[in-house]
């Protein structure tokens, strides 16, 4: 099991990132086509408008993405990657191209997936063990993630015939495949 310290730096950095619902998406197609233009990145991701442009605004204020300073020729994208944004994009892309079916990609879409996925593979099985590592997680919020992870594929859910019984959580097949790219995430974020 990981320090208690470091789960909660990792799912604060997971947190802070994937609060924007599309931030993952957009920083591997800004880190494939070099930089973009907001309206080709609604049109290539399928994201309403607004959304784009709230999470182009919210990864500018992390210091991940920045509009192009050269921008206003036709060809010049409107938005690029910072630094630090070169350093975490292709490791979205790596997460993403290991989500692959669409049940568990929309469950990934929330914003506490990847952190309840990341303390559950640090060995955090329980419903209060997992919220512990989470800052600012509801237990509403985390019951409804794990629920809908768990039709996805991604968690397990098993009641343990104790006295009083106990609800245990793990990572499937599927979500323990995504642990390396989401660590590495969570490392970089």
């Amino acid at each position: 099991m990981g320090g208690t310290r470091q789960a909660r730096e990792g799912a604060r950095r997971l947190a802070r990132l994937f609060h924007y619902r599309w931030a993952a998406a957009v920083l591997a197609e800004l880190h494939r086509r070099r930089g973009a233009r907001a309206a080709a990145l609604v049109h290539r991701l399928g994201a309403p408008r607004d959304t784009v442009r709230r999470t182009l605004e919210g990864l500018a204020a992390m210091g991940l993405a920045r509009r192009n300073p050269g921008y206003g020729h036709p060809l010049r994208p409107e938005w690029i990657l910072t630094a630090a944004g070169e350093r975490l994009a292709p490791r979205c892309g790596g997460l993403l191209r290991g989500i692959g079916d669409a049940r568990m990609e929309e469950a990934a879409r929330r914003k506490w997936a990847f952190p309840i996925l990341l303390a559950l593979l640090d060995g955090r099985d329980r419903f209060s063990a997992i919220g512990s590592v989470i800052p600012g997680v509801t237990a509403r919020a985390l019951a409804q993630t794990l629920r809908e992870l768990e039709g996805a594929g991604v968690v397990r859910r098993r009641v343990v015939d104790d006295r009083p019984p106990r609800v245990v959580y793990t990572a499937s097949r599927s979500g323990r495949r995504l642990g390396p790219a989401l660590r590495a995430l969570a490392n970089v974020a």
